[in-house]
Parts: structure tokens; sequence; C-alpha cells
């Protein structure tokens, strides 16, 4: 995995300290045309992975893609799935059937077959599969080396001590999609504990990383042992801790620790990106 890997939050008014910048991002970013000239300035910085959630827009700019493939050949996205409220809404709107039709990819008979199985038999790897197969839809034609389950979802598979299924979703993403399995959480100890007992060596990890804990459950202690002493692949997000710290010292505290291959942040101006990039070139790994 690249080094530095750019992120989306700033592109769908995800902020979790500021509502008012939230709403001005929002207005910025109405059009598509402001998140593609963003992320053009991302790649003439040098930054060659966008890791971006399933939100209905990224459809599009896959197809902006997908329209201008010399520009974009050598880019990579890291798709984050599921998009939770995409499906919330599209409930409200369509209905559960509705929802289905319009998310479910392939021949609806055979999709509710494999769906029927699932339900009935309370297999989640059947349920996932299903997911994983409706967000990748809009990646069609582009490259997608690394594919990520959502915390919404691992978290949960946590909490029911389900670890089968991360065995199961490992297994899926290298057969059907010749790519690497990400996963992304909350409680990153628990999770490299889970996946280590399933036999999922390794593992690509992202993750809460920061100088003041900030979600990270179990606390700062334990995430600094386990980037020490376990084998995983860690991807450092939320390291500025909503804006509670400033770049220069999220960054150098990150230099300060081992295993980390991956820093994901997000930006809205060629300065920040620029900023940011030449931090963590400079002291992570």
């Amino acid at each position: 995995m690249d080094k530095v890997l750019f992120g989306d939050n700033q592109f769908f008014a995800v902020n979790h300290i500021s509502d008012e910048k939230s709403r001005a991002q929002s207005i910025r970013f109405k059009e598509d045309s402001a998140i593609i000239k963003v992320l053009d300035q991302a790649i003439e910085s040098g930054i060659n992975t966008f890791m971006c959630t399933t939100h209905d827009r990224i459809a599009n700019i896959c197809e902006h893609m997908r329209q201008n493939p010399a520009k974009y050949a050598h880019f990579n996205v890291y798709p984050c799935m599921p998009y939770a409220h995409k499906y919330a809404n599209a409930v409200t709107e369509l209905g559960i059937m509705g929802t289905i039709k319009q998310y479910v990819p392939g021949n609806i008979f055979g999709t509710f077959a494999k769906g029927g199985l699932a339900f009935f038999s309370k297999d989640f790897s059947k349920l996932m599969e299903l997911l994983v197969d409706a967000e990748m839809k809009m990646f069609k034609g582009i490259n997608t080396p690394v594919i990520f389950l959502q915390n919404v979802l691992i978290d949960m598979i946590l909490g029911l001590k389900m670890y089968e299924v991360f065995a199961d979703y490992d297994a899926y993403i290298r057969k059907k999609y010749n790519a690497e399995p990400g996963y992304i959480t909350m409680n990153m100890p628990a999770l490299v504990d889970a996946l280590h007992s399933v036999g999922i060596s390794n593992p690509v990890i992202c993750s809460s990383i920061n100088k003041i804990g900030f979600r990270m459950s179990g606390g700062q202690e334990i995430y600094e042992k386990y980037l020490k002493e376990k084998q995983f692949r860690a991807i450092a997000m939320q390291v500025l801790a909503a804006g509670a710290l400033r770049p220069k010292e999220a960054i150098e505290y990150l230099g300060t620790l081992p295993n980390i291959e991956s820093v994901l942040f997000g930006a809205s101006s060629k300065g920040n990106i620029d900023e940011t990039k030449g931090l963590i070139e400079k002291y992570v790994g």
C-alpha cells in the first residue's frame, strides 16, 4: 500500500466536531466537479490512492475516471462498505423490497435464491457476499486493490464473536475480486486478535491512531502495545483527532510508532494536501 491515502469525509460533510464546518463542506462540494477538482489536486501532489465510502455520488466519480482512462490509469480506489446512511435513506424512500431491487446485483432470481439461503439459515457470510457484490457494481473497471468492510459491520461481528465471517470475507474478496481484504474498526486490539484466531495473518487494519486516544477503544496504551508486538498492516485514520491536534504534532507522534504502513487523511485545498503529505513522508515509516 502507498504510505499516503486520501479520504473522502470532507466531500460528504463529515466533521466529528463542527456542524458549521460540515454545512460549509456540504455547500462547497454540492457539485461532483468540485470533488473531482480536489482529487486531481491530490494526484498532482503525488497521491495515488483514494480511500472512499460507497456514497451514491462516488459512482459519478468512478464514471468520470472510466471516461478518462489515461489520466487515472495508475490511480487506485479503496472502497469502504457499507455506507449505512445510503441504505437507511433508501429504505425510508423505497421500502425494503424497493431497496433490494435497487441495490442487489445480478439476476434477481439467482440473487434471491442466494439471499433466501442467507436469511433462512442465518448465514451472515452469504449476506456479506450479497452486500459486497452490490456495493462493488459502481467500481467496475476501476483499480480496487484493497476492499474494506466498514466498522459498522466489523465491530458488530466482533461483538457477536462471529469471527468465521472474517475468514469467509477474506476468502471471498481474494477469489471474487482478486483484491486484498481490509478491515476498519474502532477496536483495533480486539480485531487483531479475532483475525489471528481464524488464521488471517498480517491483515490490513484501518483504525483511529492519534496522540490523545480519540476513538481508540481500550485506550492509547494498548494500541501502542499491539503496534509493537502484533503482526498486521496498520492504517492510521483520524490522526488529527477531528481537529483537536495540529498536523505537525499529530504526525510527529505517528512517527514514534512502529508498524504504521499508511496514513489516511482528508483535505479540501491543495495547500493542506501538500502540507499533510509532506509531514507524513517526513515522519512516518
